[in-house]
């Protein structure tokens, strides 16, 4: 074997994030981990970005990336990195945020760009980009601050539709959600709201079964999962601790029962539809609402979906055929060697 061939490829993990999802990144992380390692070419360094976007390694030592593609340290080494993992959700990984800085370093990267991720973390564009597109949405109204102007909306709302959900909109696709069904809750639920980002969505809330798709480019081609279900307890929602927590009561299923030939096809137009008019890039998992009427709606995109022990991403990839080392390494090749 010549030396060329023992080269590894270098890649850079980033977890972590110092944010209110910063333990689910380091979940995500792991799994993530644990597949590149199955590939003997490839190096892993893995740092965990604090609060204030300082990155150490396991021996707490603070590394920094700069524009000649290499990973300092303080003790004054440097390595090379080829391509790098952003396992981070929420700020700054689904924000674009640190997509920007790697673009702006000339490094190739897994997930989705700058302008994709900003777009999709925000609720509220990610609506409006969605009915450009012709997909249906679930109805809402918008508020650009907690005012007595805009709480009458919200109020308004309330009562025409009876219950409906407030949500921060610029956080993970459970944090800052709330259900509400009167007044008093709808005061505390926009306070809280508001202190999580300046828009808040207010969205009626509807009796539906939650669907979701995996759609993920595979050998330059975009593949489309059939839609798994996700089935919250009675008395919640698929919340920030259901999604997430140990002691999760919600029941996931690879693949979804009884939808007609329509309801599939449909589904899958529309997830096409957003990847490719929202620019997606490498993964993203597309959730849906199916209502008791038989309305769809595309209720989000998420561009970078957990991959924990329980996440639906990586289950409906496997479900669909396609094994997850293979599906990343294939990535990094045709990133690395163009």
């Amino acid at each position: 074997m010549s030396d060329k061939a023992e080269v590894k490829i270098q890649i850079l993990l980033i977890c972590g994030g110092g944010g209110s999802e910063h333990e689910v990144s380091l979940r995500t992380a792991d799994f993530i981990q644990r597949e590149l390692e199955r590939s003997p070419e490839f190096a892993i360094t893995r740092v965990t970005m604090d609060g204030e976007g300082r990155l150490r390694d396991g021996d707490d030592r603070v590394r920094e990336l700069r524009s000649d593609k290499l990973l300092y340290c303080s003790d004054g080494s440097a390595q090379t990195v080829d391509y790098v993992v952003p396992s981070i959700h929420g700020y700054p990984g689904e924000t674009g945020d640190l997509q920007s800085t790697l673009e702006i370093l000339g490094l190739p990267y897994f997930g989705c760009g700058p302008e994709a991720s900003k777009l999709c973390f925000n609720k509220i564009t990610t609506k409006l980009w969605l009915s450009a597109l012709g997909i249906d949405n679930t109805p809402y109204q918008f508020l650009c601050a907690n005012s007595p102007e805009e709480t009458v909306k919200a109020q308004d709302a309330l009562k025409q539709w009876g219950s409906v959900f407030i949500k921060a909109s610029n956080q993970g696709s459970s944090v800052g959600c709330y259900k509400v069904s009167d007044a008093e809750a709808l005061e505390q639920a926009l306070r809280e709201a508001f202190a999580l980002s300046p828009y808040v969505l207010v969205e009626k809330c509807l009796k539906v079964r939650e669907l979701e798709v995996a759609a993920y480019t595979y050998d330059g081609e975009l593949v489309i999962t059939p839609p798994g279900e996700v089935c919250a307890p009675v008395d919640t929602f698929y919340s920030y601790e259901e999604k997430y927590a140990e002691g999760s009561r919600a029941q996931t299923h690879v693949e979804a029962e009884g939808l007609s030939d329509a309801q599939l096809g449909w589904i899958r137009e529309a997830s096409k539809r957003a990847f490719i008019g929202l620019q997606l890039k490498d993964l993203s998992r597309i959730d849906f609402f199916l209502t008791e009427d038989g309305d769809i709606y595309l209720n989000e995109v998420n561009t970078f979906p957990g991959m924990t022990p329980i996440s639906m991403f990586p289950k409906m990839l496997q479900n669909h055929g396609h094994d997850f080392n293979q599906y990343l390494s294939k990535l990094i090749y045709a990133a690395v060697n163009g």
